[in-house]
């Protein structure tokens, strides 16, 4: 039986394992900062910055979804997915679609005007789902990221 549930920080360290094993699939594993503790500070604090959902198949936790606001300047709230993840061996069971359903129940709850995500372009099981399910792919929109030298450099390219 599967059920829908929200992370509690008790299952950080369930969380985090997660995680890794999430980036290990998408050969992301080097990327990996977050610790337990950020984690626990992060989202589950006094001011969190994420949720996490989880899903559960006959009680034992299958897999996670992670979410965060964002804000758009043209639409106002939405919803991001950083996020999706099933373990293999309960894959093909419907989790991922639950997952996906409960975050949009979210979305339209809280009034969001979207629900956003990301998805690697070699992953073609998963863009085959989305579509599935009715979601966009803008093609004249790419993801921008700045980060290490890069960040520091321009950060430190300007005066104050």
């Amino acid at each position: 039986m599967l059920r829908i549930r929200a992370a509690t920080v008790n299952d950080v360290p369930l969380l985090k394992t997660m995680i890794v094993e999430f980036a290990t699939f998408e050969r992301l594993e080097h990327w990996v900062a977050v610790t337990e503790e950020s984690l626990a500070r992060d989202g589950f604090g006094e001011h969190p910055l994420f949720r996490v959902l989880l899903a559960e198949w006959n009680g034992q936790v299958v897999g996670y979804e992670f979410l965060y606001l964002y804000y758009s300047s043209f639409e106002g709230t939405g919803l991001f997915l950083e996020d999706i993840y099933v373990r293999e061996p309960f894959r093909g069971k419907g989790i991922g679609k639950a997952l996906i359903a409960e975050a949009a129940a979210i979305a339209v709850r809280e009034k969001h005007c979207a629900m956003t995500w990301e998805v690697l372009n070699w992953n073609q099981p998963a863009i085959e789902f989305y579509k599935s399910l009715g979601a966009e792919f803008p093609d004249e929109w790419k993801a921008v990221r700045l980060e290490g030298e890069a960040l520091r450099k321009l950060a430190a390219s300007f005066e104050r």
